[in-house]
């Protein structure tokens, strides 16, 4: 058996292709060793070329040829993708129904393993299509002033003259020229204004459009910071307002948190159900999108709106009484267990997460279900074609006594 220490880069191996594993890549065995390896499916024979290897129980590698192809094999519509170039997309070589196969085999994993919880997923396509639907895209500048997208778990930077997967014209409209930017971000809104900035040792030069960006979404027109948060899918932000409102059925008069809220997008959904003789309090860190919020829900005077990090504000006394419901959209490192111990002390009646990590979404459910909450629905979107991300929303509800009584407080 090789050592565990030997350095195999540069190296390749002839491998079985097993499962998908969390991350763009599938499993493969060599030599006691674990593989990671990218552009590959599972049940193929490639031959893999370890690209990094740090010495541990895995490595990560590249399929650089297929001997024995998945009949879920397709050839990629970007000429971008592939070993050693574009890292952005890692399932462009994937029929699309088979992409979200392996997306939903990837949440059904992480729920088991690490929340302990066997559920069946299904991975809901969002209208559109696979390709053009990306609005909003970050781009690095090489050294010769070239925009381009970063390799995988590289800072080399691959120059490209279009995208497959963003609006048509984004990439073209910064490709043709050199820039001076360390990077350059292209938004293009919903009524279909296209924003480019400069970013300059962390400050952004607009070069093109207003810089604010014109989305609709929870049957209102939203004008939020080109630079700020937003679903980069047309269709998930109102998709995921929908499913949020439909879940969280708050009611007149209630108290609801809005907890990572952004610009308020759930806010608006909540705020309409609680109405006026109700309250909302939306905690957000950044203050920007805090901002954009108060300029777009002023006339909801039942919102309140909190700047700072949700796990540093939920373990004060809040100038609020307790909420009877309670939305999580945290980032993609999760809410984490003070968040969510400091949730659920205060017996909320439902709680629905949006996760867009299912390891991290995984992790929390796990902490929901030792804080005496028990997961009742989910939904999984692939708010990210071409890509392994995937984007799922959970509803959690207090479990309930022998007798059907709910354990939640009144």
């Amino acid at each position: 058996m090789s050592s565990a220490k030997e350095d195999w880069t540069g190296r390749t191996f002839e491998v079985e292709v097993g499962p998908v594993a969390h991350g763009g890549h599938f499993v493969a065995r060599h030599e006691g060793r674990v593989l990671f390896v990218r552009h590959a499916l599972p049940g193929e024979r490639v031959v893999a070329s370890v690209y990094e290897d740090n010495g541990g129980s895995f490595c990560r590698a590249d399929a650089v040829e297929v001997l024995t192809p998945s009949p879920d094999r397709v050839e990629p519509p970007c000429p971008f993708s592939g070993p050693g170039l574009c890292g952005g997309c890692d399932f462009q070589h994937v029929s699309w129904d088979a992409q979200r196969e392996l997306k939903a085999q990837v949440v059904r994993e992480q729920l088991a393993r690490l929340g302990k919880i066997e559920r069946d997923v299904v991975v809901e396509a969002l209208p559109g299509g696979p390709l053009e639907w990306r609005t909003r895209i970050r781009m690095a500048v090489d050294g010769d002033g070239r925009p381009g997208f970063r390799g995988t778990r590289s800072h080399d930077v691959i120059p490209v003259d279009h995208c497959v997967i963003s609006r048509p014209g984004m990439v073209e409209a910064v490709a043709d020229r050199r820039w001076r930017a360390q990077e350059l971000t292209i938004v293009q809104d919903g009524d279909g204004n296209r924003h480019v900035g400069e970013v300059r040792s962390r400050h952004t030069v607009r070069r093109a459009g207003t810089g604010t960006a014109v989305e609709t979404a929870a049957n209102r027109k939203w004008r939020v910071s080109a630079d700020g948060f937003w679903q980069v899918h047309p269709a998930a932000a109102d998709t995921f307002a929908t499913v949020v409102g439909e879940w969280i059925a708050a009611e007149p008069g209630q108290r609801a948190w809005d907890l990572y809220g952004g610009a308020g997008l759930f806010a608006s959904v909540l705020a309409r159900q609680v109405g006026e003789t109700g309250s909302v309090l939306v905690v957000e860190s950044f203050a920007g999108a805090v901002e954009d919020g108060r300029r777009n829900l002023r006339r909801m005077p039942q919102i309140e709106w909190a700047v700072g990090k949700v796990e540093r504000l939920v373990t004060r006394p809040l100038p609020v009484e307790d909420p009877h419901v309670v939305v999580l959209d945290p980032p993609r490192k999760g809410a984490g267990k003070v968040v969510v111990a400091e949730v659920a002390r205060r017996r909320p009646r439902r709680v629905v997460y949006v996760a867009c990590d299912p390891a991290a979404l995984a992790r929390d459910l796990a902490e929901f279900t030792v804080q005496g909450y028990r997961l009742t629905d989910l939904r999984a979107f692939d708010a990210f074609p071409m890509t392994h991300h995937v984007e799922c929303i959970a509803l959690m509800e207090p479990e309930t006594s022998g007798d059907g009584v709910s354990v939640e407080s009144p």
